[in-house]
């Protein structure tokens, strides 16, 4: 199975898809695998064409398939291993730990990079694609960030709706060209319109 999928069928902001809910899969259909083809590709693709960051995960949503559908990486420190594990119908079945913040990029938010607290360590369950259920806990805070900012993307939300009110000043940054993240200014990003009370 192949896909013709690439960077630009990835959507983002202020495209209004990106905040509908997304539908459980309740039969894993050669569609099904299809689609995941299709999100491996625009994720390769998206990565292969950015030198200073890493396609980490990619919900089904965000190539504009309100499915149920997340890719997470399987390998964070080397970029040349672009393997993927499929996690289908994911949902976060205990939060726990403490709360911490950490600088997210979103392949949806073009450029834009959000401080955002998540719990540290959460507890997943989901199905792989052979219709098994799997049980997980993160390993450690980027890990529980990843799957919380992915089970985001099922239920509608982006990572700009996740920055809270009190940190508009210094919630939001900007990559450089040297791959550095800067701050950004708040009202430089409200005039974006990809806030979600535009």
């Amino acid at each position: 199975m192949s896909s013709n999928y690439t960077r630009k069928n990835i959507i983002t902001l202020p495209n209004p898809n990106l905040r509908k809910k997304s539908a459980k899969v309740h039969v894993i259909t050669k569609e099904t695998l299809q689609l995941v083809e299709d999100m491996l590709a625009a994720a390769i693709d998206w990565e292969n064409s950015r030198p200073h960051e890493m396609a980490v995960a990619l919900a089904a949503v965000q190539i504009d398939r309100l499915e149920r559908v997340v890719i997470i990486r399987n390998d964070f420190d080397k970029k040349e291993n672009q393997t993927f594990t499929v996690l289908i119908n994911p949902e976060i079945v205990k939060a726990e730990g403490e709360i911490t913040y950490l600088q997210e990029g979103c392949l949806s938010v073009e450029d834009i990079y959000c401080n955002i607290a998540r719990h540290s360590k959460i507890r997943v369950k989901a199905i792989d694609l052979e219709g098994r259920e799997v049980r997980f806990k993160s390993k450690d805070s980027f890990m529980s960030h990843l799957l919380q900012h992915e089970v985001d993307h099922t239920n509608g939300f982006c990572i700009v709706d996740r920055v809270k009110k009190s940190d508009f000043k210094d919630g939001f940054f900007i990559l450089d060209k040297k791959g550095d993240l800067k701050h950004h200014d708040y009202e430089k990003v409200k005039k974006l319109g990809i806030l979600k009370d535009e």
